[in-house]
């Protein structure tokens, strides 16, 4: 499948070993492991870095592997799931850091359309999320709305 804005074709990349169980080796159980990303996610990481953490820190290669769950179900589980979806935010974080760059270089117009690609993901994703019931159906994405969001 080609990319989305670039029209070319990704390369393959390497797969996960196949693994089925838990290895013997992990060092925590799995209510350690849930403390851990409990704690995490209270200090505002998210669920991918918390299992970079996991994995680099802690020793734990696999997070469903040893709990069952994925981290993001644990946290919602839990209650410290954050209001917004991982991607979403993140593509907020960077629309609002594009248009404070393009405040100061208003000519650069390769960075203007970089916004636009940019808020395009965005309304695509906000209208799969919508549907999906994520985020309320009252949402809307404006650039002051994103720079709302990230200031909580």
């Amino acid at each position: 499948m080609a990319r989305m804005h670039a029209r070319r074709k990704g390369k393959s990349a390497s797969t996960k070993p196949f693994m089925t169980e838990n290895p013997k080796w992990v060092p925590l159980n799995k209510a350690e492991i849930e403390d851990i990303i409990v704690k995490l996610a209270t200090e505002g990481n998210s669920s991918a870095l918390i299992g970079l953490t996991l994995r680099d820190q802690h020793g734990v290669p696999s997070v469903k592997l040893a709990t069952g769950k994925t981290i993001t179900d644990i946290m919602k589980e839990k209650g410290v799931m954050q209001k917004l979806p991982e991607d979403l935010s993140a593509l907020l974080k960077k629309v609002t850091n594009l248009d404070q760059y393009l405040k100061q270089n208003h000519r650069d117009v390769h960075n203007k359309r970089n916004l636009q690609l940019i808020e395009a993901k965005i309304r695509r994703l906000e209208r799969y999320y919508k549907k999906k019931g994520v985020i309320p159906e009252t949402w809307k994405y404006t650039l002051a709305t994103a720079e709302l969001e990230l200031s909580r």
